[in-house]
């Protein structure tokens, strides 16, 4: 047997022509996704230079006293999400409110706020000189109590991030076959009894879903808890890194990959008896609840969380704007649109490399049924699972001990938001793949047309759809991403979020006016396209 031929038998291809482009194919994706990957493995490297001193450090007191303080926020951010974020679901989807729709989008309306502008917008307006402590001053009101604390940073997290338990959820509810409940309740089984007995085990994995989506935000969030001035993982190794213990910042950042993975595969189990979920795909309308007197005030819930999480910020950013706001110093810290120039530099190169690089990818997971392939197309979702403070400093010591031609330069930036956001492209991709006819294909290679030649003309215009939808995806959320662009962008060469995060240390937080509000903007575009795809 020939070397092609055992890598095809590996693969579960043949070894005419088609397998060994699929086994090309194949190997191809599997080597870009080990590169992707492989910066990573570069903390055991820092962290092995410890030697010892890894265990001690590891279980120093202030070690755990981070971890804890880190779990703690996890646990407390995702079960206040589950609590706001289910409540939400069925009061929008199955509640007898009026005008269901606008609800719906008000509550995940949150989701395109990024979490570090709601903190920075609540400090300014509920902060010790904040507006709020200005408008009560002459009432005699000297002091309000402090927003800054583990209770205002779970506060603020859980108001932007609750959104991911609202649409898993509400997805789940609108799957879900109503009638399963009306026999419930003609077998004599009481409302909260059937919710529990039926409704429940049903959007069970939605709700998993997104409790794993918030744990995994909160776990990695590096901008709000530092505004709120809580010490996590993700301050702890910004710190040990800039204080020049290298190897010490890569202990923390295992640790917390550790964490990471813990979350990971606690989310598998809870999640994989999926037995009884979506079996009812005879889909015969969802269940109504009869809110009776509490129909309109239920609508104080969504109502609150709207003024605080979108109208609250926008007016804070839209006052700034028209008088100048707290610390506006004409010609210090000055905002240039040349930070919104480098932003949409940057998120473009990572935009058009993402698709470069998720298309052989993407492709050969939605043709090839073989273990590699699949080994490829989930490897990039490692990136996409890492916190940006640990891709940062991964890729910090990589380029310093392998490549220190590349160390802060665009390339290494822009290398960074594909680890970390490729994977959005390769969802996109593969699934306009899948939807493509494969005999439309076969009818242009029985044409005679080549394989390249019969992707260019037949496949590739049915998937641009979705390769339009991966490329937005990935230069939305580049747009306003900030660990990884604070610790990798070059010396000099400022973005929008870099410059809020300057002007925020500064204390000129009028400066920070019109890139908030542009970030804001591109956050609800990114939303929108994220609807678009999962109603696609």
């Amino acid at each position: 047997m020939s070397a092609r031929e055992r890598i095809a038998s590996a693969v579960g291809r043949r070894g005419d022509g088609d397998g060994a482009v699929d086994v090309g194919l194949t190997l191809l994706a599997a080597a870009i996704a080990a590169a992707l990957v492989l910066p990573l493995t570069w903390l055991f490297v820092d962290a092995a230079a410890l030697g010892d001193r890894a265990f001690e450090l590891a279980v120093a007191p202030r070690t755990l006293e981070v971890l804890v303080r880190s779990v703690a926020l996890v646990a407390v951010v995702t079960g206040a999400s589950v609590l706001l974020g289910v409540p939400l679901a069925l009061l929008t989807v199955q509640g007898d409110i009026p005008f269901p729709r606008f609800w719906t989008i008000l509550a995940a309306l949150p989701l395109a706020v990024p979490s570090y502008l709601g903190a920075f917008a609540f400090v300014s307006a509920f902060g010790p000189q904040g507006e709020l402590a200005d408008l009560l001053a002459p009432l005699g009101i000297e002091s309000i109590p402090s927003i800054y604390g583990f209770a205002g940073a779970a506060f603020v997290l859980t108001l932007y991030t609750y959104p991911y338990v609202f649409l898993t959820t509400r997805a789940s509810l609108l799957s879900f076959d109503g009638s399963l409940v009306e026999a419930a309740r003609t077998l004599n089984a009481g409302r909260w009894e059937a919710f529990r007995r039926v409704t429940l085990p049903q959007i069970l994995p939605g709700i998993t879903a997104g409790a794993l989506l918030v744990a995994l935000y909160a776990l990695a969030d590096f901008g709000t808890p530092n505004i709120m001035r809580v010490e996590v993982f993700t301050q702890a190794i910004y710190a040990r890194f800039h204080a020049h213990a290298r190897d010490y910042a890569a202990l923390l950042s295992l640790q917390l990959l550790t964490v990471t993975a813990v979350i990971l595969a606690l989310e598998s189990r809870i999640g994989v008896d999926e037995s009884g979920a979506y079996e009812s795909s005879g889909h015969r309308g969802t269940a109504e609840l009869d809110l009776g007197a509490w129909r309109y005030p239920a609508l104080l819930l969504p109502a609150a969380i709207g003024l605080l999480a979108i109208v609250l910020p926008i007016a804070i950013f839209g006052m700034w704007l028209s008088t100048g706001g707290p610390g506006y110093q004409v010609g210090r810290l000055s905002f240039d649109w040349e930070y919104g120039f480098n932003s949409a530099y940057v998120a473009v190169l990572a935009a058009a490399v993402s698709i470069l690089v998720a298309l052989p990818i993407a492709i050969s997971a939605a043709t090839s049924d073989s273990r590699l392939a699949a080994l490829a197309d989930r490897a990039p979702y490692v990136g996409y699972a890492t916190p940006g403070i640990v891709l940062a400093i991964a890729l910090l010591s990589f380029s310093l001990d392998v490549l220190p031609s590349v160390y802060k330069t665009v390339p290494l930036l822009v290398f960074a938001y594909v680890v970390r956001f490729m994977p959005q492209a390769i969802g996109s991709i593969r699934t306009s793949t899948l939807q493509v006819d494969r005999q439309l294909v076969e009818a242009a290679r029985t044409l005679g047309r080549s394989r390249l030649n019969a992707f260019r003309t037949v496949t590739l215009p049915l998937i641009l759809p979705g390769v339009a939808a991966g490329a937005a995806l990935v230069f939305l959320t580049t747009m306003k991403e900030l660990p990884a662009t604070l610790m990798l962008r070059p010396l000099g060469f400022d973005t929008l979020v870099t410059y809020i995060w300057r002007v925020e240390e500064a204390g000129l937080y009028g400066q920070a006016a019109v890139p908030a509000l542009v970030l804001i903007g591109i956050s609800g575009l990114s939303m929108a396209v994220m609807l678009a795809q999962e109603g696609r």
